[in-house]
């Protein structure tokens, strides 16, 4: 990975959400929409492109150098709509030469079968959410499609793109050891550069939020979950996309550079309905958030140029605690100096000591601090420790 010391600081992201999906996932608490009927893509591409305008007047003087499309399932956007989008980003801001462009993507036939032309509508990376390769564990899952047709979307993916990944879910109801360690043997034959691997969570509001209240799914104790993830980080990396982050996994040097933008604490806007961001405007930074449901964005957007509910200026004590919230996550860690220059106050070395004796926290040659392997699995607990 990038040499964490040596980060352009001026680095910019730009958050693109399309809020439909054929179905909603039983176990998905992203803010994501079924609509049965037609989608006025030109609509919402006008309003997109308000809504960048909007942005770009509040941070004109950027350089792009990602931009991810999320949702939601953005693979069931035409290309010309990507196309557009693209088009109104290009408008307001220069572009990086090198700029990466992520699309997420579902593994149906249809949906893959318009690999190409996102190509050639300027996606040059696509993360595609197989999240199984086990027909069974699919179907629970809520997946609409089969393994087959994941295997076939990879294949897709690979001869139209030189940089694509994937997605699986594991700590499934019932998933073994031995099940997991031969599906994710599969994948890794599969796979590129980089591998998103996550562990099922329970999310309050979902489906399996009330089947899991009600005692009828049943996921891995702690312990079994546990060595899930150990057998993920071994076979990960023994094919040489070892862990960058708790759930994600690259070749040294292909990391998602979107999401490294997230964890690394730079600039992003936000861009459609719930989308958020975090934006330097007047020597503050900005949380911004939009409205989340599809049809009250659109009327805000018409009403007043942009989507947003919220827009507060942090403090210095809500910036360090997001710094290490998202840094903590990387395998590089985070720089305690840079922490008290965000947060108006150093880390208290006495529980980085008490978290290092206890073999959660580490210091690198460098200085940085970083979870070791025994943190990561209980990183929520270091964090919450660490900033207290």
């Amino acid at each position: 990975m990038e040499d964490a010391d040596r980060i352009d600081s001026a680095l910019f992201g730009i958050y693109i959400h399309w809020p439909f999906c054929l179905s909603k996932c039983p176990y998905c608490d992203f803010n994501s929409h079924v609509r049965h009927g037609g989608i006025d893509e030109s609509r919402f591409v006008r309003a997109f492109a308000s809504e960048i305008a909007a942005t770009a007047a509040r941070v004109s003087d950027r350089t792009v150098s990602t931009i991810f499309f999320g949702g939601g399932t953005p693979s069931l956007m035409q290309p010309a709509t990507v196309e557009a989008i693209l088009d109104a980003i290009a408008r307001h801001w220069p572009i990086a030469s090198d700029v990466e462009v992520t699309l997420e993507a579902n593994p149906t036939s249809v949906e893959a079968s318009h690999f190409r032309s996102y190509r050639l509508a300027g996606v040059n990376r696509v993360s595609i959410g197989l999240q199984a390769l086990d027909d069974t564990a699919l179907r629970e899952l809520g997946r609409l499609h089969s393994a087959r047709e994941a295997l076939d979307a990879v294949a897709v993916a690979r001869s139209a793109f030189d940089r694509y990944s994937f997605d699986l879910i594991y700590a499934r109801p019932g998933q073994t050891q031995e099940a997991w360690a031969s599906e994710l043997r599969r994948a890794l034959s599969e796979a590129g550069e980089h591998l998103s691997l996550y562990q099922l969570t329970i999310e309050e509001g979902t489906p399996f939020y009330l089947l899991h209240s009600s005692g009828k799914l049943t996921t891995p104790d702690e312990n079994a979950a546990r060595a899930l993830y150990d057998i993920t980080q071994a076979l990960c990396a023994d094919a040489g996309l070892p862990a960058y982050e708790v759930s994600n996994h690259a070749r040294p040097g292909s990391e998602c550079r979107h999401n490294l933008i997230y964890w690394r604490g730079h600039e992003y806007a936000g861009i459609g309905p719930g989308a958020h961001g975090r934006l330097g405007i007047d020597g503050r930074r900005h949380a911004t958030a939009a409205e989340r449901e599809p049809q009250a964005w659109l009327r805000r957007v018409q009403e007043h140029g942009h989507g947003l509910i919220s827009d507060e200026a942090l403090t210095q004590e809500e910036i360090g605690d997001e710094f290490l919230l998202m840094g903590l996550r990387l395998t590089e860690g985070v720089d305690p100096l840079r922490f008290a220059q965000l947060s108006g106050r150093p880390l208290d070395s006495r529980r980085i000591k008490l978290l290092r004796d206890q073999g959660a926290l580490e210091l690198t040659p460098r200085g940085r601090l970083r979870a070791t392997k025994a943190g990561f699995p209980v990183l929520d607990a270091v964090v919450a420790d660490l900033a207290a």
